[in-house]
C-alpha cells in the first residue's frame, strides 16, 4: 500500500456516479460525514433557495425531529443536504421535499448511496 500522508478518502465514494450523475459534494465534508456510517444509506439532496445560515439550521432542525434520521449535514455553500438513514429504511423523496418546502426551500434532486 502506498502512503499518501493520511490521504485515505474512504474509497472515493464522492466520485461515484449515481443515476448517471456525478455526486457533487464537498469531498472532505462528505468523507467526514460517512466515516462512521458503515451499513447505512445516505440521501444527498440538492436544495435551491437555501441562501443563509438560518435556512440551513431550519432544515437541520426539521430533520433532527425525524427519528429515522441518524445524522445530518447541511452544506450551505453547495446547496446540499446529507442525511444518513438505516440501511433498510425506505427513503421517501416526497416526504423529504415536503419537509424542505415547509422550511421555504425546494428539494430539486435526490441521490442515494449505500455506504
Amino acid at each position: 500500500m502506498h502512503d499518501m500522508e493520511g490521504h485515505s478518502h474512504e474509497g472515493h465514494l464522492h466520485d461515484t456516479m449515481v443515476d448517471g450523475k456525478l455526486l457533487v459534494v464537498n469531498p472532505e465534508r462528505f468523507d467526514n460525514f460517512v466515516s462512521t456510517l458503515e451499513g447505512k444509506q445516505v440521501a444527498i439532496i440538492s436544495v435551491s433557495g437555501m441562501v443563509c445560515d438560518f435556512c440551513a439550521r431550519g432544515i437541520e432542525k426539521t430533520f433532527k425531529k425525524d427519528k429515522s434520521v441518524q445524522k445530518i449535514d447541511v452544506d450551505l455553500n453547495r446547496g446540499k443536504v446529507l442525511i444518513a438513514y438505516a440501511g433498510d429504511k425506505e427513503i421517501d423523496f416526497d416526504d423529504i421535499k415536503k419537509k424542505i418546502l415547509a422550511n421555504g426551500q425546494n428539494a430539486t434532486d435526490l441521490q442515494i448511496l449505500d455506504i
